[in-house]
């Protein structure tokens, strides 16, 4: 009797163990998130568990009722799933895109476990069901960050090398051309700078919008790679295919502003393209080469297009060469000043000189400023160069007067991006007390340009400097297009006239005209007029008997080290004892 009391109590609590681990199991199962259907090969049925009437609206008694499942899935999901349910005798995993329940799609993942016996017959199949909806989602933000523009919904530049790097490929094998052109708004930071960052994103948006519906096929493609850079590809161009076509249609529509929430806004672009296979050969090359063109249209004048060709490259290789000597050149010092003399015309009494940049470069040879300065005026470099030769000039200028004893003019050229610069004006004030120089000693040679971009704060700064006693010039003065109509505002006390007008004055009447009005006018509103280029006496004796007051150049006095010009000071003192 205790032997058959024990078996019962040993069965009781297995019977207890077994259903805690079922009841433990089950709690796992029922709140693991997932739907699972179970199935017996002996007995032939299934049965559900866990959140399986969150994800299926079907009840389920054997392997038919399941047909019902295939309703509810794409096309192409459907033999995956019906093999997981009906054939697959393996493990196995996959995923079922926009599986419906109720109108509310979702994304499924399936994993398919196999149970087999010693002899490796399968006897239990185990389905089970994960809604992976969030983690496709998150996979698909990831993927659009990657791949996509956010503020344009254009392909970005990782999706366009990408793209393009197939194109490649394909135009290889079937021996044919891609056009890449790169697409720069013109002076898109003013927008910016002048009606708010807002305004130019939502420019963006309408202009990458456009772009977007030229690719009128799939042999076109476009991307917004950054700010004001977009790129277009064509595959095979032929007809209305070409670059010169979608040019054409872009100039047609930059003609009429873009209508923003705000406000109205014209602009213009500059366009580089290059070709496959000769341009080259590789996507990011293909980029590279058409940008280097693009920045061709700009230096040459903006809003336009132009071709790959090898002498641009060259120029651009040159170039940065350069650019990458003078930096070097800055850190070093390796510049000097040359000094070129201003005479007047009747005495030929000095009046003073003009202070000329010269780079000595490591290898000894010497680089006129024609060559370095409009590589420098790209970068920050022109400012560095500036603020040099302005302190090397006011120094050499301070340490002449107190050997020669003498009052002298010193011009220094000025680049507008320098003396856009805030601290300009205080740095120069600075330098002429530090050295203890007459303010009235510094002339400031400006050329028309630097009045283009902001002329009421150039004339307030120059207003300035002539008040505390700092004299201005109009270099070049005729060359550009703004000259006579601020003429009147310019608080300036000396204009020179280019060479241009004094080479061409006696033997052109019509040039002999100009260079009279000039000097007439220039007289009459009492500033001071310097001829450049004088490289004749019968040059210098006509312009002295017009009224120009002053002349420059070969004539009298070439551009000369310190040294030399030391020398034609004492010259000039020795002469004025005797007169």
């Amino acid at each position: 009797m205790d032997e058959f009391q024990y078996q019962i109590d040993l069965l009781k609590a297995q019977n207890q163990k077994l259903n805690g681990e079922c009841s433990m199991y089950r709690t796992l199962v029922n709140t693991s998130g997932n739907a699972y259907l179970y199935y017996s090969y002996r007995e032939d049925a299934c049965q559900v568990m866990g959140d399986w009437d969150r994800f299926f609206d079907i009840q389920v008694r054997n392997r038919n009722d399941l047909t019902k499942l295939f309703s509810q899935v794409r096309e192409e999901d459907v033999e995956p799933l019906r093999n997981a349910v009906y054939i697959d005798e393996k493990d196995a995993s996959f995923a079922v895109r926009d599986f419906c329940k109720k109108d509310k799609k979702q994304w499924l993942e399936c994993q398919v476990n196999v149970i087999r016996d010693e002899m490796g017959e399968p006897q239990e199949k185990l389905l089970r069901f994960r809604d992976i909806t969030q983690f496709k989602k998150q996979n698909d933000d990831l993927a659009y960050m990657a791949y996509y523009d956010t503020l344009t919904g254009m392909y970005n530049r990782n999706r366009f090398i990408q793209e393009l790097a197939g194109w490649l490929r394909q135009a290889e094998a079937e021996k044919t051309m891609v056009s890449v052109a790169f697409i720069n708004i013109n002076d898109f930071r003013k927008i910016n700078d002048g009606i708010g960052v807002l305004v130019g994103d939502e420019l963006l948006q309408q202009f990458g919008r456009f772009l977007r519906g030229l690719c009128t096929d799939e042999n076109m493609m476009c991307a917004h790679l950054n700010g004001d850079a977009y790129c277009m590809a064509v595959y095979d161009p032929y007809g209305r295919r070409t670059v010169e076509d979608l040019y054409r249609q872009i100039h047609e529509r930059l003609e009429q502003p873009f209508v923003l929430t705000e406000h109205q806004v014209s602009i213009t672009v500059s366009v580089g393209v290059a070709e496959y296979p000769e341009a080259a050969q590789e996507p990011l090359a293909l980029i590279e080469r058409a940008e280097i063109v693009m920045f061709k249209v700009k230096h040459e004048g903006k809003s336009g297009i132009r071709y790959f060709d090898a002498p641009i490259i060259e120029d651009f290789v040159q170039n940065a060469q350069m650019e990458r000597k003078l930096k070097h050149a800055v850190l070093e010092k390796e510049f000097l000043l040359y000094y070129q003399p201003q005479f007047d015309t009747e005495t030929k009494h000095l009046r003073g000189v003009e202070a000329l940049i010269r780079w000595k470069d490591e290898d000894g040879r010497i680089i006129s400023p024609g060559e370095f300065i409009p590589i420098a005026e790209k970068s920050s470099l022109i400012v560095d160069i500036g603020e040099w030769v302005m302190e090397k000039a006011v120094s050499i200028l301070a340490r002449l007067k107190k050997k020669f004893g003498i009052s002298l003019i010193m011009s220094i050229n000025i680049s507008a991006v320098h003396f856009a610069m805030e601290e300009f004006s205080d740095h120069l004030i600075q330098l002429v007390e530090e050295y203890g120089i007459s303010p009235e000693e510094i002339e400031l040679e400006f050329t028309e340009t630097v009045l283009m971009n902001d002329a009421s704060g150039v004339i307030k700064k120059l207003e300035l400097l002539r008040q505390y006693g700092i004299q201005t010039a109009i270099d070049d003065f005729g060359t550009g297009y703004s000259a006579f109509s601020y003429l009147r505002s310019l608080p300036v006390q000396t204009i020179k006239i280019d060479k241009s007008f004094i080479d061409s004055m006696l033997q052109d009447e019509n040039g002999n005209i100009i260079v009279e009005c000039i000097v007439d006018m220039v007289n009459r509103l009492g500033y001071d007029t310097i001829a450049e280029g004088v490289e004749q006496q019968e040059q210098l004796e006509y312009l002295r008997d017009i009224g120009c007051e002053y002349i420059q150049g070969y004539l009298l006095g070439r551009p000369m080290p310190e040294k030399q010009l030391e020398e034609l000071l004492e010259e000039q003192l020795e002469k004025q004892v005797w007169e």
